[in-house]
């Protein structure tokens, strides 16, 4: 027979409750201010490996005055970089899970900052390659591990907002490396482009020592031990396939066929040496995941899009447009603007609506832009490019974070790093492969063998058909999206 609950004890568990409910509002109260100073850390990490990216670009013609050298030589001091952080950035992601990403964060950061500073001081070109490929290495570290601390710094129901943050100084940090790279070579010559990072990078790291939660570590029965081979075999392979798409200036030699053969051959070698391995870098079984292998998929081939509006642009604004070096500049600072402007708002949605129909959306923006850019007839002018590239570049802002969101949201604690690495991967092979395929539309659909010199009509007609591609390309993403959608309601419901 049930006891009749008096009046006394009603009261005395309503206060309880309400005691409850304060000491939680009090703890969230407590800790909203250390998540926040966790997030300045990781925002001004992205930050600073994107500046690293867009910043030594504007600097090559000093660069190649300076130490007298070629063109094709001071190339390596961006490809340097690209290449490092290429070439490791599963490796790192994969050795914080495994060794604690409270404890390599600070050092990926500290690398940075003292490299930054190694590249300020290089007496020589080869010094500088070579303290440009060190603090690529940091930068791995930083991009890599930056997104994994989501997980474990903010709510769950937070971290489409978090992702947003972090693409907004992703952005932020590419397009203001253009731009502040050329004022500080006016005003204080061109190692002030690579020092400026040190001041930034000892704050960064101040902030990451004493913000950033300590590593949830799980208790396991055995020790988890870093994957050596498969990490070699994926530098080597990802470094072939780089400088296969990165060598040659756009034309396409035997030396670049040979590198595209022994990528093809190394990703056999990874495969098998990731079914045999105890404890793999890669777990081949991880791409059965109908969302995750979606999502790798779609970021590389939003990424070779994106780089369109990098190829084409500048070529398309000169030539056909007839605007002048700042005119360019300004135009080409939209898309990033439009980008850095979109991140947190988008964050939001995606934590409302629910991360892959934003994912669905955002591409559908994209593929709008795209197509529009591919009718755009050359009357319409700088508003007329602009107004669609708006477009383009809000859709990739809304895909990049609602993708990320999607994927990382659900994702084990022991793989958030490798698994933080393998975006930042397809993003990167993205960027890479657009620079090259992308580029060669470009060149084969305006018929003339230099662009530079180029007629403005070859020129528009050149940008339309690379944009009708890029569409095309979108359009495959979003029959990915839902295709992968479809595959995990039925993993889900099985």
């Amino acid at each position: 027979m049930l006891k009749p609950v008096s009046a006394q004890e009603v009261e005395a568990g309503a206060e309880s409750a309400e005691s409850a409910e304060r000491a939680d509002s009090a703890e969230s109260a407590e800790r909203a201010p250390a998540v926040r100073w966790a997030l300045a850390a990781l925002s001004l990490s992205m930050l600073l490996s994107s500046l690293g990216t867009s910043i030594a670009n504007v600097a090559l013609p000093t660069l190649a005055e300076a130490f007298s050298a070629s063109f094709q030589a001071v190339q390596w001091i961006v490809l340097a970089y690209l290449l490092a952080i290429t070439t490791v950035i599963v490796g790192v992601g994969r050795l914080g899970d495994i060794i604690g990403r409270r404890r390599l964060l600070p050092a990926g950061i500290l690398l940075f900052t003292v490299a930054s500073v190694l590249c300020g001081v290089a007496p020589t070109l080869g010094l500088l390659i070579a303290a440009r490929a060190a603090q690529g290495l940091g930068a791995a570290v930083m991009m890599a591990l930056t997104m994994a601390f989501v997980g474990e710094t903010v709510p769950k129901a937070r971290t489409g907002s978090a992702m947003g943050l972090l693409g907004t100084m992703s952005a932020i940090g590419t397009a203001l490396g253009p731009s502040l790279g050329g004022a500080l070579i006016s005003g204080f010559g061109w190692r002030a482009i690579f020092l400026v990072s040190a001041p930034l990078g000892v704050l960064t790291l101040l902030l990451a020592h004493r913000h950033l939660p300590v590593d949830r570590r799980e208790p396991t029965t055995d020790r988890i031990r870093f994957d050596n081979v498969g990490t070699l075999l994926l530098a080597l392979t990802l470094a072939a396939y780089a400088l296969a798409m990165t060598i040659g200036r756009g034309s396409f030699g035997p030396l670049n066929v040979a590198l595209l053969s022994a990528a093809a051959f190394g990703v056999a070698l990874f495969v098998r040496a990731e079914a045999r391995a105890a404890s793999p870098l890669i777990r081949l079984a991880m791409f059965r995941d109908p969302v995750l292998s979606a999502s790798l998929a779609m970021s590389t081939l939003v990424s070779t899009v994106m780089m369109a509006t990098l190829v084409v642009g500048p070529f398309y604004l000169a030539r056909s447009l007839e605007l002048d070096e700042a005119l360019v500049g300004l135009v080409l600072s939209v898309g990033p603007l439009v980008a850095a402007l979109t991140g947190v708002p988008a964050g939001r949605v995606a934590d409302r609506f629910g991360a892959q129909r934003m994912t669905v959306v955002g591409l559908i923006a994209m593929a709008a832009g795209a197509f529009i850019l591919s009718m755009l007839p050359s009357t319409l002018g700088i508003a007329g490019y602009i107004a669609p590239i708006v477009v383009v570049t809000a859709g990739y802002a809304v895909f990049q974070t609602a993708n990320n969101t999607a994927v990382m949201t659900d994702v084990r604690p022991d793989q958030r790093g490798v698994i933080s690495g393998m975006l930042n991967l397809s993003r990167n092979l993205g960027l890479i492969t657009g620079t090259s395929v992308m580029g060669a539309v470009f060149a084969l659909a305006s018929a003339t063998s230099d662009v530079t010199t180029a007629r403005p009509e070859p020129v528009a007609t050149g940008m339309r058909i690379t944009f009708a591609v890029a569409g095309i390309l979108i359009v495959l993403a979003i029959a990915i999206a839902i295709g992968g959608r479809a595959l995990s309601r039925r993993a889900s419901s099985a």
